[in-house]
C-alpha cells in the first residue's frame, strides 16, 4: 500500500462527528435483537451451565483500574499481570449478564451493576485499540442489562462508551495530537478494524443512529483499504501469519453483529473497491478447513514477531492451527449460516454465550 493511499484512507469525512447523543433510550429494542436471550431460552442446553458457572463467580469483586496495558509486552513485563488479571472482569461481566437475562438471579445484575460502575468509574480511555478491544464484554454487559441496571451506573457506562467513540473518531479523523504517526500501517490494517469494532458497539450501545452512520463510513472505508481483491487482508503481507488475518476479521465480524440489529447487512456490504467482508472470510476458508496450510511469520516485517517467538509464545511460529479460526466462524454463523459448517469443523459447538445469542 501507498504512502498516498494510507493518507487517503485516514482523510475521512471532514466532520463525521457533530455530537453523539447520550440521552437516546438505553436498552431500546433493536439491542435485544443482537442477542435474543431471555429467561424462555433457559432451557437451552448450554444455559444451565453457563448459569451455574456465572454464579460461582459472582462474588468476585471487579478488578477495575485506570489503565491496563499489555499491547506490545511480553508476558510478566511490568505491569502485564495486573492488566491481564484486570482484563478477566470483562467476559466474566458479559457472562454474568447473559445469566440475569436467562435465570433472573438478582445476584448476578448486582455483580454486573458493581463491575460496570466500577469501571465507568475509574477507566480512563488510552485509545490503544489493541489494549481496549479486550473491554467488548463490558460493552456487551452493559448491553444486555441497560433497562435494569442502577440509573446512575447506566448514566456512568454510557458517558464512557461516548468517550470511546468520540476519542476513536476524533484519532481516526487525525484531529488529537496524541494520535499515532499518519504514515503507520495501523491506520489500515488491524488496529484500525478494532478501532472501527470499539466505535461501531459503543454506536449500538448507545443505540445513536447517527454515531451508527458514522461507523458504517468508517467501516466501509476499512473495507476498501484493508481487504485486497483476491479477499486476503493486509496484514497478512505485513505479518505472513493467519494469526492476524484471524485477529484483522474478528473485530470486523464483531462491528457487523452490532451493526445487524439495525437491519444493516455488514457482511456483504461493498465498498467502492468492491471489497467486502465475505470476501475476507472466504479467502480463509481453505486454511481454515485444512486444504492449505501456512508457516507463520516466516517473513513478517515486525521485528515484535520474533521477539515472542524467541520467547516461546505459542503460535508465533510453526504451522498455524486452524482451530485459531473457531471463535471467528462461530461469531460469523450468526451472520449467516453458511459459515455454520467451518465452525462445528473447527470446534464442534460454541462457546456457550456464543451459542445461546444465536437467533432461534
Amino acid at each position: 500500500m501507498t504512502m498516498r493511499t494510507r493518507r487517503a484512507a485516514v482523510r475521512l469525512l471532514p466532520t463525521v462527528l457533530a455530537a453523539i447523543t447520550l440521552c437516546a433510550a438505553a436498552g431500546a429494542a433493536p439491542l435485544d435483537a443482537w442477542c435474543p436471550a431471555n429467561a424462555a431460552g433457559a432451557a437451552h442446553a448450554p444455559a444451565p451451565a453457563l448459569i451455574a458457572h456465572a454464579l460461582q463467580q459472582a462474588d468476585e469483586p471487579p478488578h477495575a483500574q485506570a489503565h491496563f496495558h499489555t499491547q506490545g509486552l511480553l508476558p510478566h513485563a511490568p505491569g502485564y499481570d495486573a492488566s491481564v488479571l484486570a482484563a478477566r472482569d470483562f467476559p466474566r461481566l458479559r457472562e454474568a449478564a447473559l445469566a440475569w437475562r436467562l435465570g433472573g438471579d438478582k445476584r448476578l445484575l448486582a455483580q454486573v451493576d458493581a463491575g460496570l460502575a466500577a469501571w465507568a468509574g475509574v477507566y480512563v480511555p488510552s485509545f490503544d485499540p489493541i489494549d481496549e478491544t479486550k473491554m467488548d464484554g463490558l460493552i456487551e454487559a452493559y448491553t444486555l442489562t441497560a433497562p435494569d441496571l442502577a440509573s446512575a451506573t447506566r448514566a456512568k457506562v454510557r458517558e464512557l462508551l461516548a468517550r470511546f467513540a468520540r476519542g476513536y473518531i476524533e484519532r481516526i479523523e487525525g484531529r488529537t495530537a496524541d494520535a499515532r504517526p499518519r504514515n503507520s500501517s495501523t491506520w489500515t490494517n488491524n488496529w484500525q478494524s478494532h478501532r472501527i469494532k470499539i466505535v461501531t458497539m459503543a454506536a449500538a450501545a448507545l443505540d445513536d443512529a447517527e454515531l451508527m452512520n458514522t461507523a458504517r463510513a468508517l467501516y466501509l472505508n476499512q473495507l476498501a483499504v484493508n481487504i485486497r481483491p483476491d479477499g486476503s487482508v493486509i496484514d497478512f503481507s505485513e505479518r505472513d501469519a493467519l494469526h492476524y488475518v484471524v485477529f484483522d476479521l474478528e473485530p470486523l465480524v464483531a462491528a457487523a453483529l452490532a451493526a445487524q440489529p439495525y437491519g444493516a447487512d455488514w457482511l456483504t456490504l461493498k465498498a467502492a473497491s468492491g471489497a467486502t467482508l465475505a470476501k475476507g472470510l472466504d479467502w480463509l476458508l481453505p486454511f481454515a478447513s485444512s486444504k492449505q496450510t501456512h508457516e507463520e511469520f516466516v517473513h513478517t516485517t515486525v521485528a515484535f514477531d520474533h521477539k515472542r517467538a524467541e520467547a516461546g509464545l505459542s503460535g508465533f511460529d510453526g504451522l498455524w492451527q486452524p482451530k485459531g479460526a473457531a471463535n471467528l466462524y462461530w461469531d460469523a454463523a450468526r451472520l449467516d449460516a453458511r459459515y455454520r459448517d467451518i465452525a462445528e469443523h473447527l470446534r464442534p459447538a460454541a462457546d456457550s454465550w456464543q451459542s445461546l445469542c444465536f437467533k432461534p
